[in-house]
């Protein structure tokens, strides 16, 4: 996917940094082809594109990647988050080490790849950050634990970027795509891949919606969209009407409750996080109280 991505925004004038190790989908072993391909696909189109071969898992990897962007172009205006692993591997069987490298690479390579970026972008008053998100995360799946949890901290992740680049012209969105890549290539079965192939689940119908988050119309932020096969959806949190405030509150009335609590019939939606810090969230004036 993060091929396409990059063909994709480079085919409508952006400078692509092209930041891959060149491993297989679980983080082991050779690629066969690694981001010097996508440069020179991008180049051979007339576009700009150099290659950056740092870990984004590594706080210091992750900012030689923002940097690379600042020394070639003199300014960074979109991050795609798209570097991943997934192996694949029951709970209570995944090693010590594989969880360590999946919640690495997504979970804090998001975040030292985002906190790369914002001064920059905070300085100039403008930046996109698109995310990507797994809908793993929201419905779960065996053998995939580590990387569902990470994947859901990139949500919270976003939503928490997206309030506070509110005000600084930052725009930070996810998304949950679907595509027969790689990894579904090297770790499930031929005849599900085909499949997918014939449905249409490709990374090439993925790509318009992450390049649509990272443009410059796209005024909303904090959003989530899911994508498959060229069908967009937006996923969203709600919470059920529930019950009243109880300050009596005890076990036994938890249980009596249950079903109320658990009633979808009136269900309303979380408020997006740009309205959440500007309606409800408002902190006081930081205060340095330190001697100096």
């Amino acid at each position: 996917m993060g091929r396409s991505y990059a063909l994709l925004l480079a085919s409508r004038g952006a400078k692509v940094v092209v930041n891959d190790l060149g491993v297989g989908p679980d983080g082991r072993g050779a690629l066969g082809s690694g981001p010097e391909q996508v440069v020179d696909e991008i180049r051979a189109a007339g576009g700009e594109a150099v290659v950056n071969t740092d870990s984004v898992a590594d706080r210091d990897g992750a900012g030689r990647v923002v940097q690379c962007a600042l020394d070639t172009w003199g300014s960074i205006d979109i991050v795609v988050n798209n570097a991943g692993i997934a192996p694949f591997a029951l709970f209570d069987e995944i090693s010590d080490s594989d969880i360590e490298r999946v919640v690495g690479v997504h979970l804090l390579g998001h975040i030292w790849m985002c906190r790369a970026a914002w001064p920059h972008m905070k300085a100039r008053g403008y930046g996109r950050l698109v995310n990507v998100s797994s809908s793993v995360a929201v419905k779960g799946m065996p053998y995939q634990s580590a990387y569902s949890a990470a994947k859901m901290g990139v949500v919270g992740l976003t939503r928490a970027l997206a309030a506070e680049g509110s005000a600084h012209g930052i725009g930070v969105n996810a998304i949950m795509p679907n595509a027969d890549t790689l990894a579904w290539q090297t770790m499930l079965s031929d005849d599900f891949s085909s499949r997918a192939r014939r449905n249409g689940v490709v990374p090439e119908v993925v790509a318009p919606v992450a390049a649509w988050l990272a443009h410059e119309d796209c005024s909303f932020s904090g959003k989530i969209l899911h994508t498959e096969s060229g069908g967009v959806r937006e996923v969203f949190f709600s919470t059920t009407a529930g019950t009243a405030p109880d300050p009596e509150l005890d076990l036994e009335r938890v249980a009596r409750d249950i079903d109320s609590i658990t009633d979808r019939t009136a269900a309303v939606a979380v408020p997006d996080p740009d309205r959440a810090a500007a309606e409800i969230f408002k902190p006081k004036p930081y205060i340095n109280t330190r001697r100096h």
